[in-house]
């Protein structure tokens, strides 16, 4: 598991685009890549265990959703700073945005900071990371390449003394193009228990990055969250890639589809 990094970010750098001109239909987000530190923030507070461990990123997440995009000819777009710095899946106007508390911890860095701090964390990652994902989209729709947006999460086993029974959660409001396809070829899978809208639903507040990009452009999309134990070493994160890549290669949202029947059923009805 990768321990926090102690070093100093450019806002240019606290985004990561990979393939940026995939030809393939997926851009993937991964909006807790990574429990990286920029230095001035020391270990905001924490014991430097802590950086390990869920509070800060997506533990196996990122892994994940590069094994998928490579496969698929996907793009993915990453953050590069913890969450505890700021999250990037939350509007700006969250009182989690910077989080005084994750879970049961509370973040001491976190704790009275100005206006001026704020807009800080919101220039260092934040607003590179919507930016970075706004001009992919963008660009894409420019050249009338399709586009599906996903978004990749992890999600610990236990949470505030709770167990969580699924293996995987998919998570959508509702628009359901993308999420029931999905859902229903994973309920196909032997032996795997899957969460619809569990273990959190955008009630929750955890569909900002789809909200922002996907919506307003009539995109379809879906949030996967993956039980972080499932994916903390290779074996799991190889497993969960190549299913799900298997999955998405022959995924065609409902949308889509039923075009495609009505299509042929006018093909057929001109040829009788």
């Amino acid at each position: 598991m990768e321990k926090a990094r102690l070093t100093s970010l450019a806002p240019s750098e606290t985004v990561r685009v990979t393939n940026p001109g995939g030809s393939g239909p997926f851009v993937f987000t991964c909006d807790h890549a990574s429990n990286y530190l920029p230095a001035e923030f020391g270990t905001l507070g924490l014991p430097v265990e802590d950086l390990s461990r869920h509070i800060a990123w997506d533990p196996g997440a990122l892994p994940v959703a590069s094994r998928i995009a490579d496969a698929l000819d996907a793009t993915l777009i990453e953050t590069r700073v913890s969450r505890l710095v700021i999250d990037c899946n939350r509007p700006l106007d969250a009182p989690d945005l910077v989080p005084p508390v994750s879970e049961t911890t509370a973040i001491p860095g976190n704790t009275g900071l100005s206006d001026k701090q704020r807009t800080a964390r919101v220039d260092l990652a934040w607003r590179p990371f919507h930016d970075a994902i706004a001009e992919i989209i963008d660009r894409r729709l420019a050249h009338g390449q399709e586009t599906r947006l996903v978004s990749v999460h992890s999600f610990t086993p236990i949470y505030k003394g709770r167990s969580r029974p699924w293996h995987i959660g998919i998570i959508h409001d509702d628009d359901r193009r993308l999420a029931a396809p999905l859902i229903s070829a994973l309920q196909r899978l032997a032996g795997v228990t899957v969460g619809v809208n569990e273990p959190y639903s955008p009630a929750d507040r955890v569909y900002f990055t789809l909200e922002r990009h996907a919506r307003p452009r009539g995109l379809a999309c879906a949030m996967i969250e993956i039980r972080n134990d499932e994916i903390s070493g290779e074996t799991g994160q190889r497993k969960w890639a190549d299913l799900l890549t298997g999955i998405f290669s022959n995924l065609e949202p409902e949308e889509a589809r039923g075009s495609r029947q009505r299509a042929m059923g006018k093909s057929v009805q001109s040829a009788s």
